[in-house]
């Protein structure tokens, strides 16, 4: 059973995906883009792997590692925009995109945490 995080997180990352093939041939960057492409996509990988949790707290540890994904997406994609490779208007869109995932994997771990 899909949810909004289920659908947006793979979104993000399918975009992340089609990110690293442009950082890689268009800007011909290769460190960052791969950290990004990692960190980017295991925001999903987690969030799905939450759906078989073993536990209530297992479920929470499975969404604090995707935010911690999205955290570290977050400091790529700065590091990307501060550097110059990408422009200030694809930082905005994947930023904004990242952060709205943040908010929703936030609210579902202080929903778990509260039904504790």
């Amino acid at each position: 059973m899909s949810n909004i995080l289920d659908i947006k997180s793979k979104a993000f990352a399918l975009r992340i995906i089609r990110f690293y093939k442009f950082l890689t041939k268009e800007k011909k960057e290769f460190i960052l883009s791969s950290q990004i492409l990692r960190s980017g996509t295991s925001i999903g990988a987690n969030t799905r792997e939450r759906r078989n949790a073993q536990s209530k707290l297992d479920f929470i540890n499975k969404l604090s590692i995707a935010l911690k994904e999205a955290d570290e997406t977050q400091y790529w994609l700065e590091l990307l925009v501060g550097s110059e490779i990408i422009d200030e208007k694809v930082f905005n869109s994947l930023n904004e995109e990242l952060k709205e995932i943040i908010a929703l994997i936030t609210s579902s771990i202080k929903t778990a945490k509260n039904n504790l």
